[in-house]
């Protein structure tokens, strides 16, 4: 009977702590969405007095133009998919204490591992399918693998030698995209993978396939790894101290090197993903995806949760899905980016106060 009383007061702690962990970041949403209202207020020439008209405006369109269809909505998933890869990749760095900026150029990877490998011919998409994405998470866990190893041997900066490695990726994907011999020159990318290549799309109108199913459970296989396994243990052991899992027998260059390819591996999927469920070839890049960076939001909303991370790419998914509606009603699409800055400024404010609060819990435990 007692055992039962415990295992009930852990579940209840356990419902706790996760509702506590997700209080802040929904008022995060809601006050970046309040505060946002005042520049919708200002694009449309609204007088202050209908604030509320505003905000209400706001909802609409966002909701709207992100799930106000079957078409509006497979549309969103198409950006939900790639930010479920890049948030878990970034939330994998985070755990371990580490800052994996190159996330970007991982994706850039991923995308040009399955761009290739999409192209061989004659083979069942029981064996292409897979084969895409097993190369797209070498190609990315390779990526991830070198700033680890620089950091975890040498002690170079993981920020600097992953921004420097994102250049080097997409110079590359567009040397493959131009000028190699996989290269349609004349229209500056790949030519489309193979059809056993490309993973199943919901309907013949849309993008949106089967890749956001693997995206989830990727994600839950992290959460499984980082918080039921002893490798997961040791990463997150890292992270919280790593001194102190130094002390206790937890070799911190190991995790380094291994959260490092297992964040770079992850955001290779999402590439690999990417290119057999949406892209189908390699272009020329002018500028980065994205994905990288925004997966950085992603992952900082939601607390570096593997699980939480498939909740928040849903609402910055929505957000820039929503983009092309905001436009045609006169709201500057920089909007969704403002709304997007201002949840990580809060997210991180949550970050500085709490890191301040242990410091001064650790020196009245000094003084004391």
């Amino acid at each position: 009977m007692s055992e039962v009383v415990i295992k009930k007061g852990r579940i209840s702690d356990g419902v706790v702590k996760a509702l506590k962990g997700l209080a802040f970041p929904f008022f995060a949403i809601i006050v970046a969405i309040f505060v946002s209202v005042f520049f919708v207020m200002w694009a449309k020439g609204y007088p202050i007095t209908d604030y509320f008209t505003a905000l209400k405006d706001l909802f609409s369109i966002i909701w709207k133009g992100s799930f106000g269809s079957e078409k509006k909505s497979l549309n969103t998933l198409c950006f939900v998919t790639p930010l479920v890869f890049t948030g878990v990749a970034n939330a994998v760095a985070f755990r371990t204490g580490l800052f994996n900026i190159g996330v970007e150029g991982q994706f850039i990877m991923g995308m040009i591992a399955a761009a290739v490998v999409g192209m061989i011919p004659g083979l069942s998409p029981f064996i292409h399918i897979p084969l895409v994405i097993i190369c797209g998470m070498l190609a990315g866990g390779l990526w991830g693998a070198v700033p680890g190893y620089l950091k975890a041997k040498v002690g170079t900066n993981e920020v600097i030698n992953t921004i420097m490695m994102n250049y080097v990726a997409m110079y590359f994907g567009n040397w493959i995209a131009r000028k190699s011999v996989f290269a349609i020159k004349a229209k500056a990318c790949t030519p489309e993978i193979q059809q056993s290549a490309q993973l199943f799309r919901f309907n013949a109108f849309s993008q949106a396939n089967i890749g956001i199913f693997i995206a989830i459970a990727c994600a839950i296989f992290i959460y499984w790894l980082l918080w039921k396994t002893t490798i997961g243990y040791e990463i997150r052991a890292c992270g919280i101290n790593a001194s102190g899992a130094e002390y206790g027998g937890i070799s911190k260059a190991k995790n380094i090197v291994l959260a490092m390819v297992i964040s770079g591996s992850l955001a290779g999927i999402g590439g690999a993903v990417h290119v057999a469920g949406v892209q189908l070839n390699a272009r020329l890049l002018m500028t980065f995806p994205g994905m990288g960076m925004n997966g950085i939001a992603v992952a900082l909303l939601a607390k570096s949760n593997p699980i939480g991370c498939i909740a928040t790419a849903v609402i910055f998914g929505a957000l820039n899905s929503s983009s092309t509606a905001l436009q045609l009603n006169s709201i500057p699409k920089e909007i969704v980016a403002l709304i997007q800055a201002i949840v990580i400024i809060f997210v991180a404010t949550d970050y500085v106060v709490k890191y301040f609060a242990t410091k001064k819990k650790k020196g009245v435990m000094i003084n004391g």
